[in-house]
């Protein structure tokens, strides 16, 4: 600086230590000063002002020689105007009142950006993160403020916030639940970064209940959206004390499951193969232990859990009817902790611990049952010899590289064993790996790359007396890979953009013989290969203050590759092995069958007032990959389908549109949503199909159309001693089966109600907490009957009995409640404590009720008989120690 200084004979004016701490080198000839210093300043936040034969130097701000001699002394109003005529960038010098900005000594004040004339604009993009000064750990849900004005942000799942605000001096205030509250004076000249670390407070947690983005609700544009908060729901009294994310989601409007104990969700009308269920953007297939009555998703290695039921957005692809969205959380980067719990028969342990201090941190959670211990302990000799078991394990490493980079790195598996009969052993198991990169640009310019794979495989094991032992099972393995990037293009649009595709390889099946002396002839349905892509485009556009519209778009391709065989059908036939009249043989990786077609995404929303809003939607979607199984509920020994030439991918059109209120400063949330569903190519199966290891399986698959629709009911309490909240939906889901042939028809070709048709859903969840350490919980659900097929008469033919059933799915089964309760005790509230336990006990179904499972029917003694099966018929109490350090 010096040099220059010299050479041009210019006296230069600065302060040394605003210099950057950084080399800067080049040659110059015949160059006039402003190109040198301006090449000398461009990345930093110092300008120059040239003044004769000297040069003065200024940080953040630009030095104005020219303002009109009535300037001063006039109102902010004329002073504005007047500026706008003198520069001629419409770009307004930034003044302070030095007299009014005279704040208090703990009032940081930052100046951030670089003034430039040329922007042309003075409302900037203030962006950064807000991490915890102890831990590291982001902090969500964290309200930014600006005083004085209406303007205000809060904080992602990852810490991140961005605000638009004028140029000049703004105060940012800080607020949320447990940690200090903090403002600083920000003078704003250019975009810029403003990173916070908090500290925790617990001074104030008696007193003050500080709260952000509870008007979402109301305020977002995307419908048919919910947040399960992972932490609250260690309040809900489920079956043996679990908690289970996805059992409370099936409280909410809109889902619900088969019937107690079943695994699997039905979303708006939708089979439960249509629901993609992602545990950190990798597929879980099967997301059930026990048959349904746990889930095998760790709720304390969860960090957050989103659910889409009505508008998809656009980066999502691939299931008709719902999006679940988990993530497991980040492990801590300061302290050692850790979370458990010990139940009647579950154990569950969670650790986390810093890998590089304040850089990386590693989380492992295990949960496993000692049913088994449990079940050989027991006097009873038929029970001592099965086998009931699970055990899960899920693991993250986030690690920071650097200011503006974060890799996380995610595994889960997780083992189930059980057998029902003496003789045969079932076992099945999930497998997933996710890794994600993600990556800030810039303050408006971030994204990420992320790879994952999925594996599902069920397998059983048979040992019988007559020399017919064998293993059979299938497998389905799924890679991934996916760029998702975020632009914010402006204060009124913000882009979401990207592609994705995965891999599939799917074992239809395989029978094996076990032993030297066993007869099973060995068999296995040749490998099926798919690729899916799919590339989108979203944009959330701010029309104006009361209209905000999220459109995306979304073109989805599927091909079915070889190696493998298509059969040709005769035309004019039912497709049956006797009507096959051409194979065609594909080599490994040929393309035998393509799909594809626009997927349009869009929703808005529309303030009426400033706590009530309509919001309406517009959904299309394709499935490529199809489950099969004549079960009312997901069973295990589902075996899954790629679309080829004869089965065709799954198509769905959804409407919405929907009232949202917030009363009583948004204590009480209230939505009335109303939806219609249209469905093509909609997977079902000839009467008495036979699907396990069947090489033609498409002639047992019939497709059809789909509809449902429905209004849901749902308000929630979120404030106060007592909190929870009641949902009420009336739906229909509604079937046509209409082939050709009459064993391609159902019902005449009219439309029935589907397996999981419910129409009348109703669910309360309430806490009441007599203090901060006791608490009562309920859960109340009542819900129709599912349909069923009844026999409803017989006949003779050839001297033979047979009985003749009514048209599918013309009755139901009774009607299904259920109340549970819980008692709630915190541990005290001491800060110096090893740990801070929570104890539940609760009672499942109190009142006894023998809901049935399933109805079913047995010819004896030349009459048929109906029973019914159900899984808890009794109350079930249960006691749960929680701890947490």
């Amino acid at each position: 600086m010096f040099r220059i200084g010299e050479e041009a004979e210019l006296e230069i004016f600065f302060l040394p230590e605003w210099l950057p701490q950084t080399s800067f080198s080049a040659n110059y000839s015949n160059t006039h000063v402003r190109q040198i210093m301006e090449e000398l300043l461009d990345n930093t936040a110092l300008n120059y002002y040239l003044l004769e034969d000297r040069i003065i130097l200024t940080r953040n701000n630009v030095l104005y020689d020219d303002l009109p001699e009535q300037f001063f002394g006039m109102s902010a109003e004329d002073t504005a105007g007047i500026i706008n005529e003198v520069n001629e960038k419409d770009h307004l010098p930034v003044f302070s009142d030095w007299e009014k900005s005279s704040s208090p000594s703990n009032v940081e004040s930052v100046n951030i950006g670089k003034a430039n004339p040329a922007t042309g604009t003075n409302r900037f993009f203030l962006s950064g993160t807000v991490v915890s000064a102890v831990d590291g750990k982001p902090i969500s849900n964290l309200a930014l403020t600006v005083q004085g004005s209406d303007q205000g942000t809060a904080t992602n799942e990852n810490g991140f916030y961005s605000i638009q605000l004028p140029a000049g001096e703004n105060y940012i205030k800080t607020q949320s639940f447990g940690y200090e509250e903090t403002v600083k004076r920000v003078v704003i000249y250019n975009d810029g970064t403003l990173n916070f670390r908090l500290r925790e407070d617990y001074e104030q947690l008696n007193e003050v209940l500080l709260e952000s983005g509870l008007d979402e609700n109301v305020s977002q544009a995307v419908s048919g959206a919910e947040e399960v908060d992972v932490e609250e729901i260690k309040n809900i009294p489920l079956v043996l004390g679990e908690r289970d994310i996805l059992k409370v989601s099936a409280t909410l409007p809109g889902i619900s499951t088969a019937g107690e104990g079943a695994a699997g969700f039905n979303v708006r009308g939708g089979r439960a193969d249509q629901n993609l269920i992602l545990l950190d953007n990798a597929v879980i297939y099967n997301p059930a232990h026990f048959f349904g009555i746990f889930s095998a998703l760790n709720p304390f290695t969860t960090g957050t859990a989103n659910i889409y039921k009505g508008h998809i957005p656009a980066q999502y692809g691939g299931r008709l009817s719902s999006v679940f969205d988990l993530r497991t959380k980040k492990a801590s980067t300061s302290d050692f902790a850790g979370e458990g719990s010990i139940g009647p028969v579950t154990g569950n342990l969670t650790l986390e611990a810093p890998i590089i201090k304040e850089k990386a941190g590693l989380m492992v959670g295990v949960r496993s049952t000692y049913s088994d211990w449990i079940l050989k302990s027991l006097d009873e000799e038929s029970l001592k010899d099965n086998e009931a078991s699970f055990y899960d394990v899920t693991a993250k490493y986030n690690h920071k590289i650097g200011e503006n980079t974060d890799l996380d790195v995610s595994g889960y598996y997780s083992k189930d064993k059980f057998n029902i009969t003496s003789d045969s052993l079932y076992s099945y198991n999930n497998r997933l790996f996710s890794v994600e990169l993600g990556h800030r640009f810039n303050d408006r310019h971030r994204g990420g790359v992320i790879l994952t794979n999925s594996n599902y495989q069920f397998d059983i094991d048979y040992t019988g007396e007559f020399s017919n032992d064998f293993r059979s099972g299938y497998q389905i393995n799924e890679t991934g890979a996916k760029i998702h990037m975020r632009y914010r293009l402006n204060k009124k649009n913000s882009l979401q953009y990207g592609l994705a595709s995965k891999l599939y390889l799917i074992e239809p099946g395989s029978i094996k013989p076990t032993g030297s002396e066993s007869a099973i002839t060995a068999l296995s349905i040749p490998q099926e290969k798919g690729i899916e892509a799919g590339i989108f485009v979203a944009d959330e556009f701010q029309v104006n203050e009361k209209l905000l519209i999220n459109a995306g778009f979304r073109f989805s391709m599927f091909a079915a590759l070889g190696k493998g065989e298509e059969r040709i059908y005769q035309g004019g036939a039912p497709k049956r092995e006797s009507s096959v009249v051409e194979i065609n043989h594909y080599g490994q990786n040929e393309v035998m069958k393509t799909y594809g077609g626009p997927e349009v995404r869009v929703s808005a929303r529309y303030l009426l007032q400033e706590d009530l809003s309509v919001k309406a939607s517009y959904n299309s979607v394709y499935q490529y990959i199809h489950t099969l199984s004549t079960n009312t509920t997901v069973s295990p020994t589902d075996t899954y389908k790629l679309s080829d030439g004869t089965i065709k991918p799954q198509k769905a059109n959804q409407y919405s549109l929907g009232l949202f209120k917030n009363f009583l400063d948004n204590t009480y949330e209230l939505s009335l949503d109303g939806y219609y569903k249209t469905s093509d190519n909609i997977v079902d199966y000839k009467v008495g199909a036979s699907l396990f290891l069947n090489p033609t399986i498409e002639t047992e698959v019939l497709q059809g159309k789909g509809r449902s629709y429905g209004v849901e009911f749902l308000v929630k309490k979120t404030k106060g001693k007592l909190n929870g909240w009641l949902g009420y939906s009336y739906s229909k889901s509604l079937i046509q089966l209409k082939g050709d042939f009459r064993e391609e028809t159902v019902n005449n070709g009219e439309y029935f109600p589907s397996n999981f048709d419910k129409p009348h859903d109703f669910s309360v969840v309430a806490n009441y907490k007599l203090t901060r350490r006791f608490s009562f919980s309920g859960n109340f659900v009542y819900q129709t009957g599912r349909p069923i097929t009844y026999p409803v008469g017989k006949y003779n033919y050839n001297n033979s009995e047979y009985v003749m059933y009514s048209n599918r799915n013309e009755f139901r089964i009774p009607d299904y409640y259920r109340l549970d309760l819980s008692l709630n005790i915190e541990g005290n509230h001491r800060i110096d404590k090893l740990a801070h336990s929570f104890w539940s006990i609760s009672v499942y179904n109190v009142l006894g009720r023998n809901n049935p499972y399933s109805v079913f029917f047995v010819t004896k003694d030349n009459e048929v008989k109906a029973y019914q099966s159900s899984i808890f018929s009794i109350p079930v109490p249960t006691i749960t120690y929680n701890f947490k350090f």
